[in-house]
């Protein structure tokens, strides 16, 4: 297993009921982050390299509906050709619902993302402008070839850094039952994308289950 590594996506104040995020996904109270934090610190005790994406946007960040005037929330707009969501302000750097809910001691990393003001970064990876966050360095250079990804939210941050890990040549298990989404529908439709690129699920939320999936599906990686 030592070539597995974790990567727990965006648990952060202003995407949880628990926090009265701006962005809080159903779903996401002291239960949910009490079995997230309990499953990462098992996941760590059984040797696993945990690594962690932190949204960290600037005041000014493009995807604000605030710093569109004359927009609402989750209306869209387009920019140098792209549509963008235009969301509540969220996970603005420096402020208390940006910190990451779990120990910051548990992870080898953690990756902030969509820092530049004018590109939004669902993915750990990249941002929508194609700009690299280091992850893929960083996870490179400690020898991890398979991801083991759960966190917020399905439909979005999760679903686009599981499938630019598939497309950076990661073999990717998500535990489904550490996601949350944002909408049933596109959350739906995000697993089914998810599949269709070759990202496993992991039923159980427990350190076994993820021992368990990781030594039936990827044997070589379980030396």
């Amino acid at each position: 297993m030592k070539n597995t590594g974790i990567l727990i996506v965006d648990i952060q104040g202003d995407f949880t009921g628990l926090k009265h995020g701006s962005l809080a996904v159903e779903g996401t109270d002291a239960d949910y982050l009490r079995i997230v934090t309990q499953t990462a610190r098992d996941l760590k005790a059984h040797g696993f390299k945990l690594f962690a994406t932190q949204d960290w946007h600037p005041a000014e960040h493009i995807s604000f509906f605030t710093n569109t005037p004359g927009k609402k929330p989750f209306d869209t707009s387009v920019f140098n050709g792209r549509t963008q969501v235009l969301w509540p302000p969220h996970c603005i750097q420096h402020t208390t619902n940006a910190d990451l809910l779990i120990d910051p001691s548990l992870f080898t990393a953690i990756v902030q993302k969509g820092m530049h003001p004018k590109y939004d970064s669902y993915s750990g990876f990249r941002d929508d402008g194609g700009r690299p966050t280091g992850l893929d360095d960083i996870l490179n250079a400690h020898d991890i070839s398979h991801l083991v990804i759960f966190g917020l939210a399905t439909d979005f941050c999760v679903k686009a850094t599981a499938l630019d890990a598939v497309a950076n040549g990661y073999d990717v298990s998500v535990i489904k039952s550490l996601c949350k989404g944002v909408a049933e529908e596109s959350t739906r439709a995000a697993w089914d994308e998810m599949k269709q690129k070759g990202v496993r699920f992991i039923a159980g939320s427990d350190v076994n289950a993820v021992i368990n999936a990781v030594k039936t599906d990827y044997s070589p990686n379980s030396a």
